[in-house]
């Protein structure tokens, strides 16, 4: 529809409906209206939609913006000195008879060493900051205002009349309500006068190197995370303290979380590290996404994002391994309602509202079966679970998996595995036994469950699953293939569902 020009000379960008000239090195100046021609409503309301989603990612990050510079004025409202003889912030007293004095590098205040910082800001020899021009500093990289020093701005265009009338559908923008202004947020200039390029323009947040590959044959997913380059800067040094973390749409928060080791003090990390989903099919494949985000660890605060990237597993092929070199992108993070800590630190980056309309899931199960002919029975190897669903206040489980075989055979038919404390990837690689003759086992159905252990109360049912001749899908060729290869070991996932059991006792 149109094409971005960069401007040698200019250092704007154009609006297509009124040519207003905006920052950030680029015009954008669409084909028909070069010939002088109007753009279509079709036209204009993509471009409206643009807008709108950048107004949106900028009303966002400005309230960032603003609870940084709040704390930061409740520092300076609550100093205690005239940093020429006691100490700018405490107020004690500095000298020969008090506490040891530094000079901060940027307000040239006296500062005594508790309330100072000490750091190299890449330099041969290391400076102190008093701990409000510390925090000023933080607020300049967080804002994007490093370079110059004040808040950003930006100007976004206006959006673009649409001449057809008649009701709004939902893929026209709606008229922008005036923003309530809020008095915690110091007052600046309104959304539409920054100084820097829309957030989709901008490339500041750095790259990540990595590789997936999928493992068919092992129901596997493997994320080699290589490394990553020219971080945004997060710490008062200009460093980071990166990791990168993985987390499969849709599904359970924690259970679909992985995560890399932390590198410190650096804006080029390299992990060279992987990390591997297990009891990933086929089916998962085609539906499912990664998402990749890289973060900054705060040992005493809470981790910031940086930034992230997503890719759609149905784009890989089977045991093909696959390589990636992105720019990271700040999206617009979805928070979930009624959801534990949803509105503390990186939860608002970390929730993700599943809009398929699937049915909940409550995770996936690794069992083999064999029967022996030597031994005379059936023997069913419980592997693993992965992807659980928390029951636990903790966010995890204490999980553990039961067997019974149906219609009942006394105490012989069940069995219980041991319990794993605090996860919701259990690895058990246990293996029971049924004795029982191969003309009966057609007869017979393994109902197969996995539950929370609770001391002093009841147990709860996290999901089961049932195999026999009665069964369906995968639930029914497994048994079958089980029955008709005597003495082979075959391992097979099954998803957990949601069934009404009797009690775990």
């Amino acid at each position: 529809m149109t094409d971005a020009v960069l401007g040698g000379s200019s250092d704007r960008w154009m609006c297509p409906s009124d040519r207003t000239m905006l920052p950030a090195g680029w015009t954008a100046q669409p084909e028909r209206q070069r010939k002088g021609e109007e753009l279509t409503d079709e036209e204009k309301e993509i471009i409206n939609r643009v807008i709108a989603r950048a107004e949106k990612m900028e009303e966002m990050e400005q309230e960032r913006i603003g609870r940084l510079m709040t704390r930061l004025e409740d520092m300076r409202r609550s100093v205690l000195g005239d940093g020429v003889n006691r100490c700018i912030l405490c107020g004690e007293q500095l000298g020969t008879r008090g506490q040891a004095c530094v000079v901060c590098e940027d307000c040239k205040k006296n500062v005594c060493t508790k309330c100072g910082v000490q750091t190299t800001n890449n330099r041969p020899q290391a400076i102190w900051l008093c701990k409000i021009c510390s925090e000023q500093r933080e607020v300049w990289k967080r804002s994007g205002a490093w370079f110059f020093k004040g808040l950003p701005k930006q100007m976004l265009p206006q959006p673009m009349p649409v001449s057809k009338k008649g009701p709004q559908t939902p893929s026209e923008p709606r008229p922008a309500e005036p923003a309530t202004p809020d008095p915690k947020i110091p007052s600046r200039a309104p959304t539409r006068g920054r100084l820097f390029p829309p957030p989709s323009l901008s490339a500041t947040l750095g790259a990540l190197e990595f590789s997936l590959l999928y493992d068919q044959d092992n129901s596997s997913l493997h994320c080699t995370l290589i490394k990553a380059k020219g971080l945004k800067p997060m710490d008062s040094n200009g460093l980071a303290d990166p990791y990168v973390k993985l987390h499969l749409l849709p599904g359970a928060s924690k259970s679909n979380k992985l995560r890399t080791k932390t590198l410190r003090n650096t804006r080029n990390p390299v992990w060279n590290e992987t990390l591997v989903y297990h009891g990933i099919t086929d089916e998962d494949m085609q539906r499912k996404t990664l998402r990749i985000s890289v973060c900054d660890e705060d040992k005493f605060g809470h981790n910031e994002f940086i930034g992230e990237t997503r890719v759609a597993l149905k784009k890989l092929k089977a045991n093909q391994k696959k390589n990636f070199n992105i720019c990271l992108e700040r999206v617009i993070p979805t928070k979930r309602t009624g959801t534990t800590g949803a509105s503390r630190g990186m939860a608002l980056y970390e929730e993700e509202v599943d809009r398929g309309g699937d049915v909940e899931e409550r995770g996936k199960i690794l069992v083999s079966l064999m029967y022996s002919t030597q031994q005379g029975g059936l023997i069913v190897g419980i592997v693993r679970c992965v992807h659980l669903a928390a029951m636990d206040a903790n966010g995890y489980s204490d999980p553990f998996v039961k067997l019974w075989l149906k219609p009942d055979m006394g105490k012989k038919a069940k069995h219980k595995t041991q319990i794993k404390k605090k996860t919701l990837n259990p690895e058990f690689n246990e293996e029971f036994f049924y004795d029982i003759k191969h003309s009966d086992l057609a007869k017979k159905s393994l109902d197969i469950s996995v539950w929370d252990y609770d001391i002093g109360k009841s147990n709860d049912y996290i999901g089961g699953c049932q195999l026999g001749i009665t069964a369906k899908g995968e639930r029914l060729k497994h048994w079958y293939e089980c029955l008709k290869n005597k003495d082979k070991k075959i391992e097979r996932w099954h998803t957990l569902q949601n069934e009404n059991h009797v009690a775990s006792d």
